[in-house]
């Protein structure tokens, strides 16, 4: 009995944003192991060359893109880039996102909050828009969003950063249901507490840490890698026929 190719992602071009570190880092390294070949995107080139050599010294392939999807223009420019380049895109992974302010919701400061909408909702947005173009002109794609489990579920005195995730997850339905006809997939994944620098907020505060594991029923914070796999069902043709869901990877906190 011969093994399963479901999960090949060989000859594929894959996009993942916020890919110098955490989660986005994790992801990155997962679908080059499968095959496709990742443009590993940040706002800074320096980390994402650290990340796409480790790849390639890997024996993947990877290229290395600076991109702030805060700014429209740099998406615009860095997606000319990959049609140049590569001339298709298969997977889009918007990982990208910004969570600038812990604080009473009352006390949510207007630069903040733009900063906060233009990255999250904005960014995702535009990012799903040029990446769909150009798998409607090849005959489809995947689009995985990375929302949180905070859409569902406020976390406190993460205000509107909760209210972009919960804008993340309906989006991803509007992109599946609209992209469909074109064989575009859009889904997203709602990562748990996990240990990056961009949550250590949460993780490296004993009192909000151990709240928070009283109410994971398996009682630990997630390591990115755990995020990957699931990314990868979304990216590879083991999901198929799976578009328009929002997949908990939470260590049941939802449940």
């Amino acid at each position: 009995m011969s093994k399963t190719h479901l999960f090949d992602l060989d000859g594929k071009i894959a996009f993942v944003s916020g890919a110098s570190r955490g989660i986005g880092e994790a992801i990155a390294h997962l679908l080059a192991q499968q095959g496709a070949h990742v443009i590993v995107s940040s706002r800074k080139l320096d980390g994402c060359q650290q990340v796409a050599d480790a790849i390639i010294a890997a024996g993947g392939k990877a290229t290395a893109v600076a991109c702030h999807i805060g700014e429209l223009e740099q998406i615009q420019q860095v997606f000319a880039g990959i049609r140049e380049q590569f001339g298709r895109l298969d997977i889009l992974v918007n990982n990208a996102a910004t969570n600038p302010q812990f604080c009473n919701v009352l006390d949510t400061d207007p630069g903040a909050f733009q900063k906060t909408v233009d990255v999250n909702i904005r960014g995702y947005f535009f990012m799903s828009v040029e990446a769909g173009k150009l798998m409607r002109e090849q005959g489809g794609g995947s689009i995985i969003n990375v929302a949180s489990i905070n859409g569902v579920s406020p976390g406190l005195f993460q205000g509107i950063y909760s209210v972009t995730k919960a804008a993340v997850i309906n989006m991803t339905k509007v992109f599946a249901k609209e992209c469909a006809p074109f064989g575009i997939r859009c889904n997203a994944l709602l990562p748990g507490l996990t240990d990056t620098k961009f949550a250590s907020a949460l993780v490296k505060n004993d009192a909000i840490r151990n709240a928070a594991l009283q109410q994971i029923p398996l009682k630990r914070v997630a390591d990115p890698k755990e995020m990957a796999g699931a990314v990868l069902y979304l990216a590879s043709d083991a999901s198929s026929y799976t578009t328009g869901t929002a997949l908990n990877v939470d260590g049941g906190y939802l449940s």
